[in-house]
């Protein structure tokens, strides 16, 4: 039961940090591996296919 409980009281600093980083830098600043969330940026063609790969 000691196990358990130090388990949740890291996620729940895990997670209180994590909030806090969303709180000041905003959302999307800092992400769980894993979480499979896709973002759609807005992106402008350079023209030049190997520099629109190489800057992502």
């Amino acid at each position: 039961m000691e196990n358990k409980e130090a388990n949740q009281g890291k996620v729940d600093a895990l997670n209180n940090a994590i909030k806090n980083i969303e709180k000041q830098f905003g959302k999307g600043a800092i992400m769980k591996l894993g979480d499979n969330i896709a973002m759609n940026v807005e992106v402008i063609s350079t023209g030049c296919l190997s520099l629109d790969v190489a800057l992502g």
